[in-house]
């Protein structure tokens, strides 16, 4: 009955696990899903592919959003109310400053709200932060990987293509990456008490004066090297969730 979906995702209501990993592609979710035990797929309707499974005996969810973070929001906001209370995004990012490496892990403690709908919801005043629980379990799942990784803060910004505002307004400010998504997430899981954290897959470089377009042929997300951090990235982030439950267990006893 259409009553037991909710109406965006069109997911059930009820019964889904605990923890997931949330991605942009629904082809990305696909092959996510493709590493976890007895994987179904729950849903799949406009951008929102739904999947099931278990990861080393850990009940968990695996759901694209899609790209931007209007409707990504919906999707976390629809997983919540099905019962899901910890996310871990995962998705590719560019790199806003030197050090950091096509293919390598950005870590997210924080996110800047340029996302272009949680203005709508909360002062710009309000932050957006990752759990910290959920940033040392995707830093330790990084490390047994042996995955090249970074911690810091992330730009979330609506706009994907490059427009009459340069980026220099925060080069300078030290920030890791830029992306579209993460900040609501983080603000929707302080608003709603749950745990949430990211961790992104570099596929270029984004600040101004890192750019070599010469060089590099311009943005080419397809390339051996991202495509090697995504494998990686997504052993670290089904790993972190399984850490994050290990520890809730740990509370609980």
């Amino acid at each position: 009955m259409t009553q037991d979906l909710l109406p965006i995702t069109r997911v059930p209501r009820t019964g889904l696990p605990p923890h997931a990993v949330v991605v942009g592609d629904p082809a990305r979710a696909a092959a996510v899903a493709a590493l976890i035990d007895g994987a179904e797929e729950v849903s799949y309707h406009r951008e929102y592919r739904v999947f099931s499974g278990s990861w080393k005996g850990l009940p968990v969810v695996v759901a694209s959003h899609g790209v931007g973070a209007p409707g990504a929001i919906l999707l976390f906001q629809e997983l919540a109310d099905a019962g899901v209370r910890t996310f871990l995004r995962f998705g590719t990012a560019g790199a806003m400053k030197p050090g950091i490496g096509d293919g390598d892990l950005v870590v997210a403690e924080a996110a800047v709200r340029d996302d272009g709908v949680t203005h709508q919801l909360l002062p710009p005043e309000y932050p957006a932060v990752a759990a910290p629980e959920a940033v040392l379990a995707l830093q330790r799942a990084a490390r047994a990987a042996g995955a090249p990784h970074h911690r810091g803060v992330v730009w979330t910004r609506a706009a994907f293509q490059p427009g009459l505002l340069p980026l220099f307004s925060y080069v300078g400010a030290g920030l890791a990456a830029i992306e579209m998504e993460l900040s609501a997430l983080l603000v929707t899981a302080s608003l709603r008490g749950l745990v949430a954290g990211g961790v992104l897959v570099i596929d270029g470089a984004n600040a101004d004066e890192l750019v070599d377009e010469q060089a590099t042929g311009g943005y080419d997300p397809h390339r051996e090297v991202v495509a090697a951090g995504v494998e990686r990235g997504a052993v670290v982030s089904l790993e972190a969730l399984r850490l994050l439950a290990e520890a809730e267990e740990g509370e609980r006893a």
